[in-house]
């Protein structure tokens, strides 16, 4: 009995490449060749055709029988240009108006002179100068407290009898038209001023005019002593105002019952009760053209006409007179002249 024989691949002559994918490369020629003979008949048009004017009846000849005109050809065309041209997106820019009203705001937990100068677009200054009194107390801002708030930075004055605008001008170093001609001043084409009337003098600058105590201009005795000349810092905590145009001293926070220290040794010419706004107050003149003021003492631990050493301890911090929070106002004061206490401290 012969064995199984299954047919395989060893039985017959394989077939050749040729003829199993002649029929594929065939349907493939084809289909390039029409490709080819129709590539001439595929319009190539610009990506920004011609804007073509529109006909006036002097140019409609023809009859309304007529056909159509044949489109121009490809060959006719302009070129395609080179970039592509982007079309303008429409916006509109709404530019920033000046205010042009006074504002009354009422002050919040946590703001401060700067904080508010900054959010209404005025300087410090301006904020100080048109609000009373504020400007000799600038770390006076109590809640609830109501802030007249100017469109501008300048002054904000009040005509009082003999004012003129040059007299003005001259004042607060502007031009007499810019106070004329400022909307809100509402002057009249004479220049005239009525007394009382509330003028703004845009850009306008306020001559600063220290309070001078003059408890120090006393004769110092002979044993009284003096200081170096070499200041040390009179407490420990953080800057919270620093010295600037309205406020000629340095603030320091600390909690209520830090120990204040003599900066410098000298003689105490005064030690009490200021009612201009310092407070529970204490003065050391040091005998060598230097003066330095303590103030808002929650408890003065000095005598009157006593001398101290430099680090004594003189006070308590407090937050006494005109004052927000508890903290030492601390200034220097060379000839009469207040200086920024950050020049001398180490």
């Amino acid at each position: 009995m012969s064995p199984l024989r299954f047919r395989g691949l060893d039985d017959e002559p394989p077939t050749p490449f040729w003829q199993r994918f002649s029929t594929h490369i065939l349907l493939v020629a084809i289909i390039l060749a029409g490709l080819f003979a129709a590539r001439d008949k595929l319009p190539r048009w610009p990506a920004n055709p011609p804007v073509r004017a529109a006909a006036t009846p002097a140019d409609v000849t023809a009859p309304a029988s007529e056909p159509t005109a044949t489109p121009a050809r490809p060959a006719d065309l302009p070129p395609c240009p080179a970039v592509l041209a982007r079309a303008a997106v429409p916006h509109t820019i709404i530019p920033e108006r000046p205010r042009l009203e006074i504002i009354t705001y009422t002050v919040q937990a946590g703001d401060t002179v700067f904080g508010l100068a900054e959010r209404f677009g005025i300087s410090p200054e301006t904020l100080l100068w048109a609000n009373g009194d504020l400007e000799y107390h600038p770390d006076d801002l109590r809640i609830g407290q109501e802030l007249i708030i100017l469109p501008v930075s300048g002054v904000y004055h009040e005509v009082k009898a003999g004012d003129t605008l040059e007299k003005l001008a001259e004042k607060y170093q502007v031009s007499p038209e810019s106070i004329r001609n400022y909307p809100l001043n509402q002057i009249g084409a004479g220049g005239e001023l009525v007394v009382g009337q509330k003028l703004i003098i845009p850009d306008g600058v306020k001559p600063y005019v220290p309070r001078r105590l003059h408890r120090f201009d006393v004769a110092l005795p002979a044993n009284a002593l003096k200081g170096s000349g070499a200041f040390i810092w009179p407490a420990q905590g953080y800057i919270t105002q620093g010295y600037w145009s309205l406020h000629r001293a340095l603030d320091i926070g600390a909690g209520t019952g830090a120990p204040v220290y003599a900066s410098d040794s000298g003689y105490v010419v005064f030690a009490g009760w200021d009612d201009t706004g310092y407070g529970n107050l204490i003065i050391i003149n040091h005998g060598n053209g230097f003066v330095t003021y303590y103030a808002h003492l929650s408890k003065i631990l000095v005598s009157a006409g006593t001398s101290v050493l430099r680090g004594a301890k003189i006070g308590l911090v407090g937050s006494t007179g005109r004052s927000t929070g508890s903290h030492l106002h601390f200034e220097i004061w060379q000839r009469d002249v207040q200086r920024n206490p950050l020049g001398f401290l180490p």
